[in-house]
C-alpha cells in the first residue's frame, strides 16, 4: 500500500489512535473535507477528480442535491430514524418505487429482504438462504471472486490476503475457474459441468453457485453474456440456485440497473448494497424468488436491517435516475468514452483493457508499474484504486453522473500519467 508523506496536522492523531488495519487513508495523508459529484476536497486544499466513487458506493456522485435536500427535510420533520424491521413510511415508499421502476419493467418477480447494511451481510444471508432452501451445504464460487470478509462470505472470497486472517478453516465452498481464467481460448464451464456430473469428482452437489458478472476486486474480469446464460442453465440442471453478487457492479455501474441484464438471465437470488441507497448511506438487500422465501421470523436478523435515512435517498435515486432509459443511455455513452481512451492506451502500451460500463481499467504487466501510475495520478489530482491478484489493474470508476468535461479531464490526466510510466523501467 502506498504511503505518501504529508504535513496534515491531524496525521499524528490517526497514527496514534486508529488501528493499523486502515488502508485507503494511506494513499492521501490529508483529511477529506467536502465533495460534490465527481470532486473531492482535502484539508490541504487539494481538489481531486474522483475515479473511485467510494469503491462503487457513490454511483450518483457525492452529495446529490435532490437526495440531500430530501434527507434534510425528512430528518428535520422528525422522520423515523431507526425501526429495526418495523413498517415505516420511508421503507414503504422505497419498496413501491423499487417495484414500480426496477422490478416490474424488467419482469422480475422478487421479494426483498433487508439485511444488515453491508454487502458482506447480504451475501451471508443469501448463502444461508440457499442452503436452507435446498437442504445442501456446498457452494460453488469462482477464482478471483470477492464477496466480503465476514466468515461465510470470506469462504466464497478467493483472495489470499483476506482469507489468510480468518483464524479458522474456511469451509463449505468449492472453487471453480471463472470465465477466461485460463485465457479466452479455454472454455471453463465444461470443467464445472463435468465435476458436478461426476459423483466421484469430490465436489458435493451445490446449494448455490455465486458469481459476479464483473469481478471488481478480482481485476475487472468480465463474464460474457453467453457464458452467463450457460452458467444459468448449468445451475438449473444441477439443482443449484444462481446467486448474482451485484454489490459493486449493480445499481447502474455497467449501464443497466442490474449487471446481468445484458445476458438476459434471471438469477434466483441477487445481492445489492453499496450504491443502493444512492447517497453513500449503508443499505443492503437480497432479492429472492418468492418460492425461496423459506425464512422463519428473525432467522437472519440485525439491529440495523433496513435504514430509514437510506430509504429516503434510495427512493429518490430510483425516481430521479431510473424512471426512463435516458440515464442508462448516458452511462453507456460515457462508458464508450472511457473505452476509447483505454483502447488507445492498450495499443500504445500493450497494457490490457479490462471491464465494462463505467467499471473499466488497464492491466499493467508489472504491479510496480500500476503502483507508480496510481501514485502519479494522485499527484496529478486524480483519485483511483488498483485491483487484481497482484494489484496490477488500474481501476477507473467515476460517478455515473460525472459531467462530460470532468470525465474528459480525468481521462486526460490518466492517459498522460499512464504513458509516462514504462513497464520495463
Amino acid at each position: 500500500m502506498l504511503r505518501l508523506s504529508g504535513t496534515d496536522v491531524q496525521s499524528s492523531l490517526y497514527e496514534k489512535y486508529e488501528s493499523e488495519v486502515r488502508s485507503y487513508c494511506r494513499l492521501i495523508p490529508h483529511e477529506l473535507t467536502k465533495a460534490t459529484n465527481a470532486y473531492v476536497h482535502t484539508s490541504a486544499g487539494i481538489r481531486y477528480i474522483d475515479f473511485f466513487s467510494g469503491c462503487g458506493a457513490l454511483n450518483y456522485g457525492h452529495n446529490d442535491p435532490d437526495m440531500r435536500n430530501a434527507l434534510v427535510e425528512y430528518i428535520s420533520g422528525d422522520g423515523i430514524a431507526h425501526s429495526l424491521d418495523f413498517h415505516s413510511e420511508s421503507k414503504g415508499a422505497f419498496i413501491k418505487e423499487f417495484a414500480d421502476k426496477i422490478l416490474l419493467p424488467r419482469g422480475l418477480d422478487y421479494k426483498i429482504q433487508f439485511t444488515g447494511p453491508t454487502g458482506t451481510n447480504a451475501v451471508e444471508a443469501a448463502l444461508k438462504l440457499a442452503r436452507k432452501a435446498t437442504g445442501r451445504v456446498n457452494v460453488v464460487a469462482f477464482t478471483n471472486s470477492f464477496h466480503g470478509v465476514s466468515l461465510g462470505s470470506l469462504a466464497a472470497t478467493a483472495n489470499q490476503h483476506h482469507r489468510g486472517v480468518s483464524g479458522i478453516a474456511l469451509s463449505g465452498v468449492s472453487r471453480a475457474p471463472y470465465a477466461d481464467y485460463f485465457g479466452r481460448e479455454v472454455d471453463t464451464l465444461p470443467w464445472l459441468e463435468q465435476m458436478l456430473s461426476d459423483p466421484s469428482s469430490g465436489i458435493d452437489p451445490p446449494a448455490a453457485i455465486i458469481v459476479e458478472t464483473v469481478q471488481g476486486e478480482g481485476g475487472l474480469n468480465c463474464a460474457s453474456a453467453e457464458w452467463l446464460r450457460r452458467l444459468r442453465a448449468l445451475a438449473t440442471r444441477h439443482g443449484a440456485l444462481l446467486i448474482v453478487d451485484d454489490v459493486q457492479a449493480g445499481c447502474g455501474r455497467t449501464g443497466s440497473f442490474f449487471s446481468f441484464e445484458f445476458a438476459e438471465i434471471v438469477p434466483d437470488i441477487v445481492v445489492l448494497a453499496k450504491s443502493l441507497s444512492g447517497f453513500g448511506i449503508p443499505l443492503a438487500a437480497v432479492l429472492l424468488r418468492p418460492e425461496l422465501d423459506v425464512w422463519q421470523a428473525a432467522e437472519h436478523n440485525g439491529t440495523f436491517r433496513g435504514n430509514n435515512h437510506a430509504f429516503v435517498t434510495a427512493r429518490l435515486a430510483i425516481a430521479k435516475f431510473w424512471s426512463d432509459s435516458s440515464f442508462s443511455a448516458s452511462v453507456e455513452a460515457k462508458s464508450r468514452a472511457v473505452g476509447a481512451v483505454l483502447d488507445s492506451l492498450q495499443h500504445r502500451t500493450g497494457r490490457l483493457r479490462k471491464g465494462r460500463g463505467l467499471m473499466q481499467g488497464l492491466r499493467c504487466q508489472k504491479a510496480e508499474s500500476a503502483a507508480e501510475i496510481q501514485r502519479r495520478c494522485l499527484e496529478a489530482g486524480l483519485l483511483l484504486e488498483r485491483s487484481g491478484p497482484h494489484d496490477e489493474v488500474l481501476k477507473l470508476m467515476p460517478p455515473l453522473t460525472i459531467e462530460d468535461e470532468v470525465l474528459e479531464e480525468g481521462l486526460s490526466r490518466f492517459s498522460e500519467v499512464a504513458l509516462s510510466v514504462r513497464d520495463d523501467s
